[in-house]
């Protein structure tokens, strides 16, 4: 039974409308499905449903017991995407993907502390950067040390999974046939097994999905830019008495108070702010949250909100469940 290279599928030439077509007749001299030919030659855009693909990657990576690292990517640090951390009951490792996004005034021992006593994380807690290529090479020697020669790769949708497998394969193999990625959720279909070297297999895996996101998965362009493409430069907002922000035109944030609000959301998203009463996107569900001081003010998918002084706001969402609370990150 032969498998994509590139995104786990069971390789077939019979129906071109289910995942892992090819129409090359000799299967066994095909590296990748159709579909992945697509997405790495034209980039082009594919939705694929996953049913119930959380619960089948905690299952499954639970039975093999195997070791783990699990990434999240900074500005997906929240009790959704940590709580699923918790069920891997495996040993593992925590990484913090996509450094090189993560603002420079942040000090990284002390988000591990945060990290530890607000989420209760037990575990290692590592940084780290495809684009820059940083930290990399330290994942492979934990590997090392502990002996560990198989490590499943998990995180949700865009933390950034297939691209460290690829870097790390990179770095001991010339020639490798690399595996698809893709800012579309759920681009891998199943776990892919890639040997590294003689000593050490990586097992690549789907993305988790959030229950709750601000796009729908044919909004392609907003899918990509909501996960930025380089350094995060944190937007710093001064409000009023009334102030009113919008977001993409999916979210409205009304305060009612002098106050500062840092967003912490990729800076290719359009956020206005206006200094009057706002009557757009009224036909929205209705929120009212009261913010602690120094508070982050959590928008799952997107990212957060610093907001340095307690305060009521009132919130137009199509999704109450997209929002958390937490005491600052910083």
């Amino acid at each position: 039974m032969n498998k994509c290279l590139g995104c786990g599928s069971i390789l077939q030439n019979t129906n071109k409308d289910k995942l892992g077509y090819t129409p090359k007749t000799n299967i066994n001299e095909t590296k990748y499905c159709e579909r992945c030919f697509k997405i790495n030659n034209y980039n082009e855009k594919f939705i694929t449903k996953l049913d119930n693909i959380n619960e089948y990657l905690i299952n499954e990576v639970n039975k093999k017991a195997k070791y783990v690292y699990f990434m999240i990517d900074f500005l997906n640090i929240n009790n959704e995407t940590l709580n699923t951390y918790k069920t891997i009951k495996c040993p593992k490792a925590l990484i913090i993907s996509k450094l090189d996004i993560i603002p420079k005034s942040l000090n990284k021992d002390k988000l591990t502390t945060y990290l530890k006593n607000t989420y209760q994380i037990k575990e290692n807690i590592y940084y780290q950067s495809t684009k820059r290529n940083l930290n990399t090479k330290v994942l492979i020697n934990n590997l090392e040390e502990q002996h560990i020669k198989e490590c499943y790769i998990l995180g949700y949708a865009n933390s950034g999974k297939s691209n460290l497998i690829n870097k790390i394969n990179s770095l001991y193999n010339e020639d490798i046939s690399k595996i698809t990625t893709s800012s579309i959720p759920n681009t891998t279909i199943d776990f892919i097994e890639l040997k590294i070297n003689d000593h050490l297999t990586l097992i690549d895996s789907p993305g988790f999905n959030l229950n709750n996101v601000i796009y729908e998965s044919n909004e392609y362009d907003l899918i990509e830019r909501v996960n930025p493409k380089k350094y995060l430069k944190p937007l710093t907002y001064q409000t009023k008495d009334i102030t009113s922000f919008t977001i993409e035109d999916k979210i409205r944030i009304d305060a009612n108070s002098i106050n500062s609000f840092t967003f912490y959301i990729s800076n290719e998203l359009n956020i206005n702010r206006i200094f009057k009463n706002n009557e757009s996107l009224t036909n929205l569900n209705k929120l009212e949250l009261d913010i602690p001081d120094n508070s982050d003010l959590i928008i799952k998918s997107l990212g957060f909100i610093n907001i340095k002084k307690a305060c009521h706001l009132t919130i137009y969402t199509n999704n109450d469940n997209l929002y958390e609370i937490r005491n600052s990150i910083f």
